[in-house]
């Protein structure tokens, strides 16, 4: 028998998995991986221009993962790096117009996704879960 705390680590990850697969299929058309539409998305609301570094750590991948990342996005014309005015060995990751408009519409198809599937929740029900799970990332952040 599992224990309630089992219960809702299992429920979390699975639901994290199903909702990116769900959204993911929803973007199929604009020929990005999931970490591809992710990444643009991080870039998009940073609040200021990323390190391949700090973008590699908002994403959760190796630093090695995220160079092949912007790779292939620089490639395509959708990020470019920029040199940091105050350390040489820094390249920053920011979106390009044609960046912007894809995160336009990705941007738009999660809102979307997330009013469908949120349509029927209670909003107080909705307010505590984020309060929780908002909490849980605290806290696991703070251990790590």
């Amino acid at each position: 028998m599992s224990t309630l705390e089992e219960r809702f680590a299992r429920a979390l990850h699975s639901t994290t998995r199903v909702w990116r697969l769900a959204l993911d299929r929803r973007l199929k058309d604009l020929g990005l991986s999931q970490a591809g539409w992710m990444t643009i998305a991080i870039v998009a609301k940073a609040e200021a221009p990323l390190s391949q570094i700090e973008l590699a750590q908002r994403v959760g991948v190796e630093g090695s993962t995220m160079v092949a990342m912007v790779d292939r996005l620089v490639k395509s014309g959708l990020l470019e790096r920029q040199p940091s005015p105050s350390d040489r060995r820094v390249r920053f990751v920011v979106l390009t117009e044609p960046g912007n408009q894809t995160y336009a519409r990705v941007k738009a198809e999660a809102d979307a996704f997330r009013m469908e599937v949120m349509a029927g929740v209670d909003a107080d029900a909705l307010r505590v879960a984020a309060e929780l799970l908002e909490h849980i990332e605290q806290v696991v952040s703070a251990a790590v």
